[in-house]
């Protein structure tokens, strides 16, 4: 392939033939690359339209000083070129993923008995990548299985025969433990090892029937040979395999290999997602964005994303479906949008994880028109909520030791404390440490009370404890008639698990969300209001009990010594005309003896 160079006014004699044409400008600046399927065609294009022509276009148009072109063989190749020249040189009118990082791979090393490790950098001639994978978790999954699989070194020891033969190593752990099956001392042969390597391969391959059917094989020659202890070992390897199978997304394992593309747009972004098919399980799934540059078609946007996606991923999928119709064919590329059965419903998931990613990108910019109630509507959504819940209320029981039972009420309204709206209870009806009688109680208090009052109920009741908790509150709710009028969950501290009423399994809702992260500000926001309070009626408690020990001070007069002076401290250091004023001549000269101060004469 030869470059030529032109200049704008020479468009007329480009060649009509498929290539690449890239623009520059008068800073010798690449501004813009382009492919065609007729260069002469499509460069022209550009400066002899004047209707239909965006402002953007025109502005590049009136940048270009020297137009390159790069000669190719058909069309398909030309997009492959460009794909290649825009990610190495990202010209500023040219479309950009916005997905920059690095992905891991795994790799199988090219030496004597091959390690499998995780790495971001491909170097070549140094064994065989598998990847890339979307996320770590994913790719750790995958390695995982294989660790739990076969018996593969994770030393980085150099195994070559001389050195096993002179004995430079001595066994680790990892044998020691059943990880490894000491290579390095001669004890498992190079053949051996390399069976495991090979179904490790077919399973980063994706081919799982393989390593099933070669586990199935030693299962069945040992229980033939009643050897039933292995055989169950190769069972319980086998039992893994499927396990993981069942744990990935299975499709239909009459769809083979397969790449899904659909693509959302709003007016500067396009968001392009990607599942990638193979042996009928889903094993990737990418969502990427696309700023336009020049007002392109979504059929353009998406056309580049599939060259880049497939190329970033490394997929040769034969076979490829869309949401978007291409006006052309392209050799090369086998693009269609299916209209029924297994594969229109696998655009479909692509396209709802599109247009979700397109929603969570809006949520975080605060695109949504009031952006104060943002996190409000997301909780609504994750927990299926009727109305916004802009009226929240909070309980929680404190009876450390069993001793002074007390609840606490925290209300949040339009996602923020709403401290006059708290309330502290003192736990009148129950005796003992009782969190689920306690909470029935303070419940019922609390909505017994804004109904007599005719005050508005709470969009959403949280109660900081599991089921029991719940179910006690629910009951006070019921009690009053007003369960299912009023939403009423349960968070659980120690898995953050949310329990519904008459449901037995919880949800889980993302750790890293906003929602998640109000209602645990909250719970965490009633338990502090519920201890502060504990802590005082003790420290009140244990006051008052120090006074009502002095002769003549009964729990009255303790009260009210409390109630003014609020400490021990202040009372010692306060006058007797003080306190004389307060209780009494008789009682104070009781008081004023027993702390150790006398009335001045």
């Amino acid at each position: 392939m030869e470059a030529s160079f032109y200049t704008p006014d020479d468009y007329n004699t480009l060649p009509d033939q498929p290539g690449v044409y890239k623009y520059y400008n008068e800073n010798q600046e690449l501004i813009y690359v382009g492919k065609a399927k007729s260069l002469k065609k499509r460069v022209s294009s550009y400066f002899v339209k004047n209707t239909g022509v965006n402002h953007k276009t025109r502005k590049m148009v009136r940048e270009i000083r020297k137009i390159e072109i790069t000669l190719v063989n058909s069309e398909f190749d030309a997009l492959l070129l460009e794909n290649n020249l825009i990610k190495k040189t990202q010209p500023k009118y040219n479309i950009l993923l916005r997905d920059d990082k690095t992905y891991p791979y795994l790799l199988v090393t090219k030496e004597n008995f091959p390690q499998i490790y995780p790495t971001r950098k491909m170097i070549q001639g140094k064994g065989t990548y598998y990847g890339p994978f979307a996320s770590v978790k994913a790719m750790n999954n995958v390695l995982e299985l294989i660790r739990s699989l076969f018996t593969i070194r994770t030393c980085k020891l150099d195994l070559n025969p001389y050195k096993i033969a002179e004995q430079k190593y001595k066994v680790c752990l990892e044998y020691h433990i059943g990880n490894c099956l000491g290579p390095c001392e001669g004890l498992q042969g190079e053949p051996a090892y390399m069976k495991d390597i090979e179904q490790a391969k077919n399973i980063l391959k994706g081919n799982l029937g393989i390593a099933k059917a070669y586990f199935k094989q030693y299962m069945q020659e040992a229980a033939e040979k009643y050897a039933f202890e292995r055989a169950q070992y190769y069972k319980d390897k086998l039992d893994l395999l499927e396990k993981y199978q069942a744990k990935s997304m299975v499709v239909n394992p009459g769809i083979k290999d397969l790449d899904v593309f659909t693509i959302v747009t709003d007016e500067k972004i396009a968001y392009v997602n990607f599942l990638k098919i193979k042996n009928g399980s889903i094993n990737i799934t990418k969502t990427v964005e696309l700023k336009k540059k020049l007002d392109e078609t979504e059929a353009e946007l998406l056309l580049t994303a599939i060259v880049r996606l497939r190329d970033q991923f490394n997929s040769e999928s034969p076979e490829i479906i869309a949401n978007v119709e291409f006006e052309e064919e392209y050799e090369g590329l086998n693009v269609h949008v299916p209209k029924i059965g297994d594969k229109k419903h696998l655009l479909e998931l692509s396209l709802k994880n599109a247009k979700y990613y397109k929603k969570e990108k809006a949520l975080a910019a605060g695109d949504v028109q009031d952006k104060k109630f943002r996190v409000l509507k997301q909780l609504q959504n994750d927990l299926s909520l009727q109305e916004m819940p802009d009226h929240i209320e909070c309980f929680d029981n404190s009876n450390i030791q069993g001793t002074n039972p007390v609840a606490s009420m925290v209300c949040f309204l339009n996602g923020k404390p709403a401290n006059k709206e708290y309330r502290h209870y003192h736990i009148k009806t129950v005796e003992g440490p009782n969190d689920f009688a306690s909470m029935t109680e303070v419940v019922g208090r609390r909505y017994k009370r804004l109904i007599e009052e005719n005050k508005p109920l709470p969009k959403l009741i949280v109660i900081d404890g599991g089921k029991g908790q719940l179910s006690s509150s629910v009951e006070a709710l019921k009690n009053l008639g007003i369960y299912g009028k009023v939403p009423i969950i349960g968070i659980a501290k120690r898995l953050e698990e949310i329990y519904f009423p008459e449901d037995s399994y919880p949800i889980h809702i993302d750790k890293k969300s906003e929602s998640l992260r109000l209602l645990q500000r909250i719970r965490d926001e009633a338990h502090r209001f519920a201890i502060t309070f504990h802590r005082d009626v003790r420290s009140k408690k244990a006051f008052g009990t120090q006074l009502t020990e002095i002769e003549g001070i009964g729990p009255g007069t303790s009260e009210k010594l409390l109630k003014h002076f609020k400490s021990y401290k202040k009372i010692k250091e306060a006058s007797p005309e003080e306190i004389e004023a307060l209780i009494g001549k008789s009682k104070a000269e009781k008081l004023l003896e027993a702390i150790g101060q006398k009335k001045s004469d």
